[in-house]
């Protein structure tokens, strides 16, 4: 990952990165992406989603710039809110499910900081998918657990087989 680069909130709105940029407390934060392993899961856990949002009761964004902080924005690989879209550019208010992605530069230890973002700022369900090692977890606020067939969530329940990203 290269190194961080200051600037204000401000400019962070206004300006369009190629991959998406995260922006943690004044600076700007490049994302590990870009490999096959990393596309092709989010595409696939994407569409599985997406094909399924009246059912699930979901509207699903793949790279969606989160507000978690006052100066921390957060792009999770797919981010998942329940019922309509939401009509701000910038999602302020906490989605439902965050999915990370690992790319082979991530680690489990490295998310962390992540996942708590994610849930301190009221995030249900923070899913991490590892394509090199294809498994999967599920965190929520006071629990963690390595998914077994299915990545879940509750109220509603929304399980989707690893074997459809895999």
């Amino acid at each position: 990952m290269a190194t961080s680069v200051q600037i204000s909130v401000a400019e962070y709105l206004a300006s369009h990165f190629r991959p998406d940029c995260e922006y943690i407390d004044g600076e700007l934060v490049e994302r590990n992406v870009g490999e096959r392993d990393h596309s092709t899961a989010q595409m696939r856990l994407g569409a599985y989603l997406f094909n399924r949002t009246s059912e699930f009761g979901i509207s699903v964004f793949p790279e969606q710039r989160v507000q978690v902080l006052p100066y921390r924005y957060r792009v999770p690989d797919l981010c998942a809110v329940l019922g309509p879209e939401p009509e701000e550019q910038v999602f302020t208010t906490p989605p439902f499910l965050c999915v990370e992605i690992l790319s082979p530069g991530d680690t489990i230890a490295a998310m962390q900081e992540h996942i708590q973002d994610y849930l301190n700022f009221g995030v249900n369900f923070v899913w991490i998918v590892d394509p090199r090692l294809k498994r999967a977890f599920v965190y929520t606020a006071g629990r963690t657990s390595q998914a077994g067939l299915e990545l879940l969530t509750e109220n509603p329940r929304i399980a989707v087989p690893l074997s459809a990203i895999f």
